[in-house]
């Protein structure tokens, strides 16, 4: 099959080229700047041109929606309905199936597990675009007008992780520059982080499985969800260095971000990290008999990854 990566470049679009790549499969890349992967075509559009997006899908058998936009609720509310509309429209045109690479700001605040079945309850304008964006694929799921998947993540970390990472910016770079690690509002909760090469195991296999399209997929992820100061304590000894770290309160990030727009675009997220951030993909690890790495496991993979990229 054809596989195109929409949005190459990012944490998700790098594991599963590489997988793809690993499984000899026929890999074009797509992105702005033309990022390029050795063994894989690469192809520059902008997703928000319905005639660029449409070039970059001919020939495609399936295709992955993995763009990272800027961390900007402006630049949200304008380019993502641009860019789900445009994709929609293109694969459907083309004959390619479709699957959304999601996150969880949709389902808002969760007492409890978040499963496929969660409703869509936003309490950030993020989520509330989210919501904009996985409904316009949900109806043309339920009208039987496209072939696709909504695939969905927690917190990513793992190899390929980004700048965007919140276990890369506050553990992972910290210990290695032999700094103090942080952690946001509260290290004795428990936190689902997805391991990225689970979620690329998980974006091949159910490409490959005609039976999981038109379906919401929680990709694999570990359980019991782990603890800031567990997490800290695992990525200490891998990094070789005490574990110690501080916590930044609700307050003073708020405070730093009147005066910092990066940071302040992260306030309103501060709700996953006041209160037990439980991610459930018992379904997913269920039908196709997949065990998710541990965070033992997967720390260290990620440190070493890091050291030696």
């Amino acid at each position: 099959m054809k596989h195109t990566i929409l949005g190459a470049g990012g944490s998700i679009g790098n594991a599963l080229a590489f997988k793809l790549l690993d499984k000899k499969e026929d890999v074009r890349l797509v992105s702005r700047r033309k990022y390029s992967i050795f063994g894989a075509e690469s192809v520059r559009a902008d997703l928000t041109s319905y005639t660029e997006t449409l070039e970059s899908l001919k020939g495609t058998d399936v295709a992955y929606l993995c763009v990272g936009l800027p961390y900007d609720i402006t630049v949200w509310k304008e380019t993502w309905p641009k860019i789900m509309k445009n994709t929609i429209d293109a694969c459907k045109e083309v004959g390619a199936k479709l699957i959304f690479f999601d996150n969880v700001y949709m389902y808002g605040k969760v007492d409890g597990k978040m499963t496929e079945s969660t409703p869509y309850n936003p309490c950030s304008k993020k989520g509330e675009v989210r919501v904009e964006i996985a409904s316009m694929l949900q109806n043309e799921i339920d009208h039987k007008n496209l072939d696709a998947i909504i695939a969905r993540a927690a917190d990513l970390y793992g190899p390929y992780i980004t700048f965007s990472s919140v276990p890369y910016l506050m553990v992972f770079s910290r210990y290695l520059d032999h700094k103090r690690a942080q952690w946001l509002v509260n290290s004795g909760l428990s936190h689902s982080y997805t391991y990225t090469l689970d979620c690329a195991n998980g974006l091949y296999l159910l490409a490959n499985c005609n039976e999981a399209f038109n379906q919401v997929w929680h990709l694999p992820t570990y359980s019991p969800a782990i603890d800031g100061k567990s997490f800290i304590k695992i990525a200490a000894k891998e990094t070789g260095v005490a574990p110690k770290y501080n916590v930044l309160p609700k307050f003073a990030v708020i405070l730093t971000g009147i005066l910092n727009k990066s940071v302040n675009e992260t306030v309103e997220m501060l709700y996953q990290n006041d209160s037990p951030y439980i991610f459930d993909s018992s379904k997913f690890n269920n039908y196709f008999n997949y065990t998710p790495k541990s965070y033992n496991e997967g720390i260290k993979e990620t440190i070493e990854f890091i050291k030696n990229n």
